[in-house]
């Protein structure tokens, strides 16, 4: 592996398990039903919580992430598959896919749950009761395994796609017999080329 490839899998690598870490914070310090008061029976009163700027931060890093790793391998949709049997461009794209998919879903429940958790004031009636809006339990943990397995799938990626490239590189993209090297050269007649042209 060379040293660009090192760097950017620290680099990205980080910003995943910042991502991770303040997605378990947020999700410890997220505003829970039983820290909301009444002022009165229909205004619900919340307490202060960082959730939202560590949820805000958590979803900035993996972003950030996700750029890095796509912006240092190319573009993977441009490419066609390879031709050498030894490539891995099936497992680099499955992976290319997969991690945009737990890219989107970690991105949008920390985006979703920072903002839900920063609703103060709202209550909503049933059957003449109130009942004031939290952020359900798991919201912010859920987005930080997926900000992990996003990010790790896209180092796999990005490891996988760049080892496809080298491979296609060093081939030509162009699998070709080459000659033995102990073989002793052959020499065709000149008249054999005359006579297939003559018949």
């Amino acid at each position: 592996m060379d040293r660009r490839s090192i760097v950017v899998c620290a680099v990205v690598g980080v910003l995943g398990l910042v991502s991770a870490l303040l997605g378990f914070i947020a999700e410890a310090k997220r505003i829970k039903g039983s820290q909301v008061t009444f002022s009165s029976p229909s205004e619900c009163v919340y307490p202060r919580s960082p959730a939202l700027a560590l949820g805000l931060t958590a979803a900035v890093s993996l972003m950030i992430a996700q750029v890095i790793i796509n912006v240092a391998t190319g573009c993977i949709c441009c490419t066609r598959g390879p031709q050498s049997a030894a490539s891995n461009w099936t497992l680099a794209l499955v992976c290319f896919v997969v991690s945009w998919f737990t890219f989107v879903m970690a991105f949008l429940l920390l985006l979703s749950g920072a903002a839900l958790n920063d609703e103060h004031g709202q209550e909503n009636i049933y059957f003449g009761n109130y009942y004031c809006y939290v952020v359900k339990p798991g919201v912010f943990a859920g987005a930080a395994t997926l900000s992990l397995a996003s990010v790790i799938l896209g180092i796999i990626y990005y490891l996988t796609f760049n080892s496809t490239k080298l491979v296609d590189d060093q081939t030509g993209g162009i699998v070709m017999g080459q000659p033995h090297p102990h073989q002793d050269p052959v020499f065709v007649h000149p008249d054999t080329y005359a006579r297939r042209q003559l018949a």
